[in-house]
């Protein structure tokens, strides 16, 4: 009784601070600009803690350190690694500051609006803003599935109950305070998660005896491998595939609107030098410590049921034996990071939807008021819709939690990455290139989805066919654009203008020296 008692106080104490800062920022939230994008007038700390929220959740936390630790034993810390330096800091060098400058200059607020004012199509936007309203519901529904195995360890509550709570809450905060309450509540959860992945880790390693120790004991294991020692060996029993995960779940973040768009936000310069370096190390201690954890996956192997769990039971399984205080901890931890993650997707499915799609489309005439209260009105719809997927999902065990993402980031990341990459960047990308990648990537993942078994053996699996979608990109952007026509030279120096703005400067000495 004391030890539920410990669980439910820290979080109903979690849930009220979450609710009170969506209250708080309700006059941040009273225009577009304010509820969309905070105004631009995110710090580095919010936004680097932002991102980092928004990319880790109970998907990797559960389903993927879960899985890939399980398939790749102490290796599948690569992915960690390549989330923080390809991700995370990779993404804000190469991306960051031209998408802060661009977006401004040409007033775009979501993803769908940039393809459409910097390739001038308005068809090209409607496409984009369908294809992110489709296929972040997949990964929204894994959200709520990673978060049922724990409470239901913790808790023992139905994972319908789970699900139902942890929408209304998030919806409560987003509605109510918009991105700059998801930007604090992010900040909050992300500190949560620094210092709680660290005591889960020193707390499982010592149930094993210390590291050395857990580490001799997994080059002990035999597993599906007829490598000796290959869980515990710097690149696993299975390299090839352990890249696709490393390319998916870092490169991938590249070309994802909910990722991207926190660049748009950021206020200043000097602020996206110090959000690099904050994201980085956050990546590095999360993504890499959740990753390294699921690598001991197999010394548990005694107690987790595959065949009745799969491959999200295993973690759960590890912490089960944990102390109450910690696993309560563990709970807060997946929540703050689901949570997270959930604000984020809702906040830009229904801005994109409303500003993209319904706006000037379905309703030619919109002030600043309607717009947010659509916005409003489609995170319940959004937030409902992948709550009756979750439960379906559930029910009918589909698939894995790894797969869900898998799908969902492989369409957004292979459709977007190279047109928003190429755009930023070169002048020549063209319409027709934007149509083809998202064309390839879409028809891909759904192809993948409805008849897997006819894929190469390679891609069968939504990761590897993610991986491939993205680096097809890369390639049929430049490729389209070189055969199609050229945009128009004028309208092109124009967008790109805002990175070569010139500045008049008042001289005293104006004779100088011959």
């Amino acid at each position: 009784m004391f030890d539920f008692a410990i669980k439910a106080i820290l979080l109903i104490a979690f849930f009220g601070v979450m609710v009170g800062i969506g209250i708080y920022c309700r006059r941040h939230a009273t225009d577009v600009s304010g509820f969309v994008l905070g105004g631009r007038n995110v710090g580095p700390w919010l936004t680097a803690f932002a991102y980092g929220t928004s990319y880790f959740s109970a998907v990797v936390f559960v389903g993927y350190a879960g899985q890939f630790g399980w398939k790749y034993g102490i290796a599948a810390t690569w992915a960690g690694i390549g989330n923080a330096i390809l991700g995370s800091l990779l993404a804000w060098v190469v991306l960051g500051r031209r998408t802060r400058v661009m977006s401004q200059h040409l007033d775009s607020a979501t993803m769908p609006e940039f393809f459409g004012k910097r390739f001038g199509s308005k068809a090209l936007k409607l496409c984009a803003s369908a294809i992110i309203f489709i296929f972040l519901i997949p990964y929204t529904a894994s959200l709520y599935n990673g978060l049922s195995r724990l409470f239901g360890m913790a808790f023992a509550i139905d994972y319908s109950v789970c699900v139902v709570v942890m929408a209304v809450l998030t919806a409560v905060y987003v509605i109510a305070g918009g991105y700059m309450a998801t930007a604090i509540n992010d900040f909050i959860q992300g500190i949560i998660m620094l210092a709680g992945i660290v005591a889960v880790i020193l707390a499982v390693l010592n149930s094993q005896g210390g590291f050395l120790a857990a580490l001799e004991k997994l080059a002990r294991v035999q597993g599906d491998s007829a490598i000796p020692g290959a869980y515990a060996s710097f690149f696993g029993p299975d390299p090839v595939n352990l890249l696709g995960v490393v390319l998916l779940t870092s490169l991938g973040t590249w070309g994802l609107p909910q990722m991207v768009q926190k660049f748009y936000a950021i206020k200043s310069e000097a602020a996206i030098s110090k959000g690099t370096v904050i994201s980085t190390v956050f990546a590095l201690v999360v993504a890499g410590g959740c990753y390294f954890l699921g690598g001991f996956g197999r010394l548990f192997s005694g107690q987790i049921d595959l065949a009745a769990g799969g491959y999200d039971s295993i973690i759960p399984t590890m912490l089960s034996g944990l102390p109450a205080i910690l696993i309560a901890v563990v709970v807060i931890l997946v929540l703050s990071a689901s949570m997270s993650t959930l604000s984020s997707l809702v906040l830009t499915s229904s801005s994109t939807l409303t500003l993209d799609f319904i706006k000037g489309n379905v309703i030619k005439e919109m002030d600043e008021k309607r717009q947010v209260k659509w916005m409003q009105g489609l995170i319940v719809v959004f937030i409902l819709i992948s709550v009756v997927l979750a439960l379906i999902q559930y029910r009918s065990n589909v698939t894995f939690i790894a797969q869900l993402m898998g799908v969902s980031w492989g369409a957004l990341a292979g459709a977007f990455l190279a047109p928003f990459l190429y755009g930023l960047y070169w002048k020549g990308t063209t319409t027709a290139a934007c149509w083809a990648s998202f064309l390839f990537s879409t028809v891909v993942m759904l192809a993948n989805i409805f008849w897997r078994g006819s894929f190469p053996a390679l891609l069968q699996s939504p990761i590897n066919a993610g991986a491939f979608c993205m680096i097809a990109g890369l390639v049929i952007v430049p490729l389209v654009s070189l055969a199609t026509k050229a945009p128009d030279k004028a309208r092109l120096e124009e967008i790109f203008s805002c990175y070569e703005q010139r500045v008049t400067v008042t001289v005293r000495d104006s004779i100088g020296e011959e």
